[in-house]
């Protein structure tokens, strides 16, 4: 069996990882849409960064016959005279890799880039960089310079995208070279999980390179996980896991009191332990005697793109498509609802703000879940709109957050398993609000469907449909958000 880099960044996050991708690969999950949204995103950005390069020639696969060909296919577009290649593959033994792009030096000398739609370079980059270099040395060439072309994100569109502004290219060819027997090593180790028969320790305490959630989604399929246990630990690591599994430590209840814990980690223990919750009525009496009625609810929906859909915008900026605002006037009183929702194929930030300013009073506090992402948002929607800057600035001065409570384990519930996301607190404090039954569940998947339904035309008849599950998703989590 060959190792290609994307196997061989698999083990380095979890050697059962690897193996699994081997030997038994319907136990790995499968790819979402939200999750094939940011790939595709990312062979989007790819074509701009190959357009930094004239006269590049592709040679790519569709299909398993087109990949198992593709090493003849380079080395005969190399032979014909190619000066740069794009998606050329390279085998070596056991180890093989598609570069991204290649320019050619000399006779055997390639300087070797990386294209990433992150804005910066991650460490997991120099791996993935370095795997190639270890192959292409393999197969008798030479690696010059080494870089990563990834994303500007101080870039901001004006008129048709230039590639040369939206992208940066930061070179890591000493980091990379400085991992060349490392990365030989690790190969050797790779290549005997993928030899084996049987399956490596699954432990999450064997986790490297920053996987650790990702791994923890897989084990719970490959394990029975009781409920409370010690991976339900909030902002648990490799290491503390570890710790705890050497001490046969299985459940949360059974953490003893002097085993080293953050503030937020210990509360939920403790409340775990007791099972009540633990709430500190003079904190959160203080905090909703500050609030002032009207209370307005505000939510938005945004859109996100690494290539910016719109001039003024800039790579994954957001930019609220839709939001929902609820208003109650006094404490016992009803609430009413305003919202907006884009509905067409241009740049929403006007159109939403005017509605906005027109449905949201000069006074009463402005309650949010998560105050930094609406205060962003009004911040790049002053920017875009001149004339409502004032407007969102002093809106910005009204804001508070609803989930400073819970953030400040002011009130701490077990089944809020230590988080204070609104996803966590609703389902425990409103038993009898569920998003299970709407048509959209999550931000994430409310993004891309109206990307895909209003800006890339992907979704033919079901644009209506779309909208509406829209519109019920966000009256649902406002209200759910003023019961909470």
């Amino acid at each position: 069996m060959t190792l290609s880099k994307t196997e061989y960044l698999m083990f380095l996050k979890h050697p059962a990882w690897l193996w699994l991708k081997k030997h038994d690969k319907d136990k790995l999950p499968v790819v979402d849409d939200n999750t094939q949204a940011v790939f595709d995103a990312g062979h989007m950005f790819e074509k701009y960064a190959e357009a930094l390069f004239p006269g590049i020639v592709t040679v790519g696969f569709s299909g398993f016959d087109e990949y198992a060909s593709m090493p003849a296919r380079t080395k005969k577009i190399l032979d014909q005279g190619a000066k740069i290649i794009s998606q050329g593959r390279f085998e070596s033994g056991n180890i093989t890799c598609i570069c991204d792009i290649l320019v050619k030096i000399s006779a055997n000398t390639f300087d070797l880039y990386e294209v990433k739609s992150s804005t910066k370079v991650k460490p997991e980059h120099e791996f993935d960089l370095a795997f190639q270099m270890v192959v292409l040395e393999s197969c008798g060439y030479k690696v010059n310079k080494i870089a990563v072309i990834h994303v500007n994100n101080e870039y901001v569109r004006n008129g048709e995208i230039k590639a040369n502004l939206l992208t940066t290219t930061t070179d890591i060819t000493e980091e990379v070279k400085e991992k060349r027997e490392e990365t030989k090593v690790n190969i050797e180790k790779a290549l005997e999980v993928v030899a084996s028969s049987t399956i490596p320790n699954i432990s999450p305490s064997l986790v490297k390179v920053d996987a650790f959630g990702d791994w923890l989604s897989i084990y719970r399929t490959l394990r029975t996980v009781d409920p409370e246990s010690i991976y339900d630990l909030i902002s648990v690591n490799a290491d503390k896991i570890g710790k705890l599994e050497e001490l046969k430590i299985e459940r949360l209840e059974d953490i003893h009191d002097e085993f080293p814990l953050s503030d937020k980690q210990r509360l939920q223990v403790l409340s775990t332990k007791n099972g009540k919750e633990i709430i500190k009525k003079t904190e959160i009496k203080k905090f909703l005697k500050k609030l002032s009625f009207p209370l307005y609810f505000l939510d938005y929906e945004t859109l996100s793109s690494v290539v910016p859909y719109f001039d003024g915008l800039s790579p994954y900026q957001q930019i609220p498509f839709q939001y929902s605002l609820h208003v109650l006037d006094k404490p016992d009183g009803e609430l009413s609802h305003n919202m907006y929702l884009h509905k067409d194929n241009s740049n929403p930030a006007k159109a939403l703000s005017k509605s906005l300013k027109a449905n949201i009073g000069k006074e009463g506090t402005v309650l949010t879940w998560s105050e930094s992402f609406e205060k962003n948002c009004n911040k790049s929607l002053g920017k875009l709109v001149p004339e409502l800057e004032t407007f969102f600035k002093e809106l910005n001065e009204r804001i508070d957050d609803l989930m400073i409570p819970f953030s400040s384990n002011w009130y701490v519930h077990k089944d809020f398993g230590g988080s204070a996301s609104i996803k966590k607190v609703l389902p425990v404090l409103v038993t009898e609000l569920s998003y299970k039954e709407l048509g959209i569940h999550e931000g994430a998947t409310a993004q891309r469907l109206w990307m895909e339904a209003l800006l890339d035309g992907k979704r033919d008849g079901e644009k209506e449909k779309i909208l509406s599950d829209l519109e019920e998703y966000c009256n649902k989590l406002i209200s759910g958000t003023k019961n909470v």
